[in-house]
Parts: structure tokens; sequence; C-alpha cells
């Protein structure tokens, strides 16, 4: 089974410059998506593609070592994103507060769902 990853890429597309989400913040707000999927489709983008695939991080705030960390780390870095000294993301300073109403509208969410899943997310 094929996914499309427009799906995931427009939502990831939603999350603003100096905040972070997680592969699972991602997959939770879209049926049927995994964080596994978030990251393959990460995984599949193009060069020079506009999705800021730096913005998403692992769940404990922490950038994956593979190749591109040291750049997802700067580019985080010049949107302003605090690291503690473990190398770990602030997440209380900028942890993804959820989708816009822009995105909720467009893909036909359930605001009241999006609200739950959000409010389900640790902090």
């Amino acid at each position: 089974m094929t996914y499309d990853y427009n799906i995931i890429y427009a939502l990831i597309k939603d999350v603003p410059k100096g905040e972070v989400a997680s592969y699972g913040m991602i997959a939770s707000l879209l049926p049927g998506v995994t964080a596994r999927m978030v990251g393959r489709a990460l995984s599949h983008l193009g060069d020079g593609s506009k999705t800021p695939w730096h913005r998403i991080v692992n769940a404990t705030g922490a950038i994956a070592p593979r190749p591109g960390a040291a750049e997802q780390r700067e580019r985080l870095k010049a949107e302003g994103v605090s690291f503690r000294k473990n190398s770990n993301i602030v997440w209380k300073a900028h942890r993804w507060r959820g989708p816009s109403q822009k995105w909720i509208t467009k893909s036909g969410a359930d605001p009241v769902d999006v609200m739950e899943i959000v409010a389900g997310w640790r902090s």
C-alpha cells in the first residue's frame, strides 16, 4: 500500500519557524499514519524541497543521529530554537502547539478531534 506523502508534507509545512514537532505528533493528526511513515516521507523529500523537514524531531526532542543531523541543528538554531546541554530541544519553549485553523479547514479534520489530540500530547 502506498501513502500520499503530500498529506504529511502539508501538515509539516504548518509547523512555524521556531517550533518543532515530533514524528508522532504529526502522525497523530493523520488517520492511518505512523511516526515511521512520517520519517519515511521525510526521507523521500527531494533536494530543494520547501517542506521544513528540520522542524521534525524524535519524541524526546532530540535530533536523530544520521546524515543531515548537523544541518538540522543549524537550521533550528537559526530559527531561534534552543537546546539543552544534552543536545535535546527545550520542548517547553519550542514545542509546536498544533495545526492552524487554515490547515484544519483545508484538511477537513474535525476541530474537536484535533483539539483532543493536541491536548493529549505530552509537554
